[in-house]
C-alpha cells in the first residue's frame, strides 16, 4: 500500500500561484536552489525514456541578447512600432530573476508520438513551478510570438526537432490577483 501524501506536498500543490513575470524581484534562486528544480523535473514521467526536453537558462549577462530578439519580433509583427513600444518589448527581458526557456525536443526516428512528449515537458514543468514553490520561490509562465522566430531559435541555439515552448520566470513576489477558484473534482472527473 502507498503511504499518504505528507501535508507538506498537499500544502505546497495547494499553495502554488502563478505570479507574472513582471512582479519576480530578486533573490532568486541560488545554484543550489536551481539544480534542485531541475532534479523536480527529472521526475516527469518520459515514454520512451526520450527525455523530450530540456530547460535553457538565460542569465543575466545574456539578457540583452534576450532584449533584442523581443524587440525584433515585435518590428516584425509591428513595424510602424515606436521607440516606446520597442524599449518596453526588450525591457521583458530583464523580467523575473531566475529566467528559464522551455524546449521542446522531439527527435525523429521515434515511435513516441509529439503529444506524449508535450505531456512530459509539462510535467516536467510542473515539477519544477512545485519545486520552486517548496523552496520558497514565486513563479509564473510565459508565452508569447518571439518564441518561434528565427531569431530566438539562433538565440537558444535550437535544433530543427526543438521548438521552444515557454518561459519560466522564478524568484520571489506575491501574487496581485486573489487565486483563482479551483474547480472541484466533480466537475473533471467521472466514471464509465
Amino acid at each position: 500500500m502507498n503511504e499518504p501524501m505528507s501535508d507538506d506536498v498537499w500544502n505546497t500543490l495547494a499553495a502554488r500561484r502563478h505570479v507574472a513575470l513582471r512582479r519576480l524581484e530578486a533573490p532568486g534562486p541560488d545554484d543550489a536552489a536551481l539544480a534542485r528544480m531541475m532534479e523536480a523535473a527529472a521526475q516527469a514521467p518520459d515514454h520512451g525514456c526520450l527525455l523530450p526536453w530540456r530547460f535553457v537558462l538565460v542569465p543575466s549577462a545574456r539578457r540583452d541578447d534576450l532584449g533584442a530578439v523581443f524587440e525584433e519580433a515585435l518590428v516584425t509583427r509591428d513595424p510602424t512600432a515606436d521607440d516606446e513600444a520597442r524599449a518596453s518589448a526588450r525591457a521583458k527581458a530583464f523580467h523575473a530573476p531566475c529566467l528559464l526557456v522551455a524546449i521542446l525536443v522531439d527527435a525523429p526516428g521515434t515511435a513516441i508520438p509529439v503529444e506524449e512528449k508535450l505531456v512530459s515537458l509539462g510535467c516536467a514543468l510542473q515539477n519544477v513551478l512545485l519545486a520552486a514553490q517548496a523552496l520558497g520561490f514565486a513563479s509564473g509562465l510565459a508565452s508569447g510570438g518571439a518564441l518561434d522566430t528565427p531569431a530566438m531559435r539562433r538565440l537558444l541555439a535550437l535544433e530543427s526537432h526543438e521548438r521552444a515552448m515557454c518561459f519560466i520566470g522564478i524568484g520571489t513576489g506575491v501574487p496581485k490577483k486573489a487565486p483563482r477558484v479551483r474547480p472541484q473534482p466533480g466537475t473533471f472527473f467521472s466514471s464509465l
